[in-house]
Formats: C-alpha cells, structure tokens, sequence
C-alpha cells in the first residue's frame, strides 16, 4: 500500500475542497476503497475521511424520497419507508454482501464500488485497460465467465479501449428500475444526474466508472413518488446463496390496474451483471406497457432485454439466463404462480 495523507472532513464544504487535491478519494464504508488499496490496484495520495459530515439520514418528501450519501445499507434495507414503498431496493440491499459489510457499505460508496473482474483486481495480470490503460483486456481470450454481454467494447484483444467487465452492484440494480436521481457537489457546484446516466459504458475510456468530475461529491440518492409498492421484485443469481456476485439479477417494478391479472400502467426493469453499468432496457419496458401481466408478455419482454447480446467461450449461457431471470422476476413481481 502506498503512503497517504488522512484528513477527517468536519463538513460537506471542508470535504470537497480536501477531495479536490489531485489523487485524493473520499473515505466513506471504506469496504470496497480499502481492499483495492490492499492489493495495490487504487493508489490514492489523500484519503478524505467524509463519515462526520452528516448525509445519513432517510428523508420523506412531498414528491418521494432522499437518502443521505453516508445511510449504510443495512439501515437503508430496513428503514420502514424504504421496506414499505420500495420494497425492491430493500431485497436487493440484503443480496449483497454479508451482514457485516452492509454494517459498514454506505449508499454513496456503493455507487462507487469497482469491478469484481478477476483481472482487474489481481495485478499480476499485466492487462486490464480499467486498472492500466493501454495495456489490453486479458479477459477476452481469458476465463470469461462472469463477463458482460450488453454493451461492452470489444475490438480486440490488444485495443487501448477494450472491457468486457461488469459492474458489481445490488443496489445499483434496483436504483436504476426505480427511476432513482443521485445529487452531487463539487468544485463547480451540485447537480443532479440521473442514475441511468451516473455509470459509463467503457466506450474510449474504461478506467473511468462513472460521469463524476475531479473532487465531486455525492450527497444523496433521491427516489421518485412510489409506485411500484405492490408489485416488485429482485432476483439474484450466482454461484452460490451467499457473499457472492451476481452472474445475473433482475429488478422489476410493474404499476397496474386491475389488480395482479390486470394491465401494466408503467414498468421498470434493469439487469445487474450483465454490462459495465447496471442495464435498464427501455425497449422491454415499453413493451410491458399496455399489456396483460402473463407470461406471454414477459417473455416477449424479456427477449428484448438481451437483444444485440454478445458472448464469450464461457459465458454464452448467460443469455438464457437473463430471459429466465427477467420472465421470473417479473412473475414474482405480477404475484403470479
């Protein structure tokens, strides 16, 4: 680990003018930052400690809800506003990680969290454009099983902008199907991203993870009026029940009239370990809205979920993964049996 400077924050204002130094992170759970610091893949020259600044509280408002940057996700999946009228982030917060990491995780830092491709984190694998850039990905002709299948660039081998990771978030997931918005302050003043917009495809530059700029902070998380209270859904699949990361998950929000055999007013639905960014596919939403909640429908859904998918030699069979994943997640969703 590299020698760092350590400042704790006493206020937002004090946090983004230490985080604004070139090579400084924030400090938040600390549960993702400190094991790559540990393994020699993050190098940060500051550390800025943001845990005493407030933003942990989970507010109701007239046009839905915000969520502090630093509310850890335990208390996040158990706080009665989020159980009672987002029930899907609640389920999806309580698939990741164990009880222990959720203590410590935070909203903001799990935002942030990197990739859990092999070849990123372990650098004795020279090539990774995420950790090295130039270098190549090793993943392509590598073991490739965990790997992207929407929207990953895939040019070659040895291409500078190369990356077929994905992005390892629970969380994530569910924020996007919600419609979620993340705030942020920096040097420049706050804004307001939408969280579809928040994470980068790898395109021409696959070190970089999100849309944040030099020393912006997050401040919040805010949710759109609750809709999808009744009828929603988070499935996770992997390789084994616990502490580990999803192969594919599905979050699915349906609104609808007529109750649970009724038609669908308005849909959300986004896969996680699919892509570089949680994957929310408007063309399959659209295709939910209008029609009856049945399996037919969810099919059909779930077909354009994948559409323009491209495999590896050991990942292909996450294709006909994804489909069962999205059909039941969604029948779980619709409460059909």
């Amino acid at each position: 680990m590299n020698p760092f400077s350590y400042t704790r924050a006493a206020g937002a204002e004090a946090a983004i003018h230490a985080g604004a130094a070139h090579g400084a992170k924030f400090l938040g759970g600390g549960t993702n930052l400190v094991d790559l610091m540990k393994s020699d893949v993050e190098h940060p020259t500051a550390l800025v400690d943001i845990n005493h600044i407030g933003l942990d509280s989970v507010v109701k408002m007239a046009d839905g809800v915000r969520i502090g940057a630093l509310v850890r996700n335990s208390d996040l999946a158990n706080h009665p506003l989020i159980v009672e009228s987002y029930p899907m982030l609640s389920h999806a917060l309580l698939a990741g990680a164990s009880p222990q990491l959720r203590n410590r995780a935070t909203t903001g830092g799990n935002l942030m969290q990197r990739t859990r491709c092999y070849y990123f984190a372990d650098t004795a694998f020279p090539a990774c454009n995420k950790r090295a850039p130039g270098s190549g990905c090793a993943a392509i002709n590598g073991f490739n099983r965990i790997h992207a299948i929407l929207g990953q660039t895939d040019e070659g081998a040895t291409s500078a902008h190369t990356c077929i990771a994905t992005h390892p978030s629970d969380m994530c997931v569910a924020l996007y199907a919600l419609g979620a918005k993340v705030e942020v302050d920096g040097p420049k003043g706050k804004r307001v991203i939408p969280v579809t917009e928040f994470h980068r495809l790898p395109g021409d530059d696959p070190a970089k993870d999100t849309v944040l700029g030099e020393g912006e902070l997050i401040t919040g998380v805010t949710l759109p009026a609750a809709k999808f209270a009744k009828n929603s859904w988070y499935l996770k699949a992997r390789d084994r029940q616990s502490y580990a990361f999803a192969l594919v998950s599905v979050a699915a929000g349906l609104e609808m009239s007529g109750g649970s055999s009724g038609i669908i007013k308005s849909a959300g639905l986004a896969l996680g370990g699919v892509a570089h960014k949680p994957w929310r596919s408007a063309e399959a939403e659209a295709a939910l809205v209008g029609k009856p909640a049945t399996r037919e429908t969810f099919v059909q859904a779930a077909e354009l979920t994948v559409k323009g998918a491209k495999t590896y030699e050991h990942n292909a069979f996450k294709v006909e993964l994804a489909k069962q994943c999205v059909v039941k997640t969604l029948m779980q969703a619709a409460q059909i049996t």
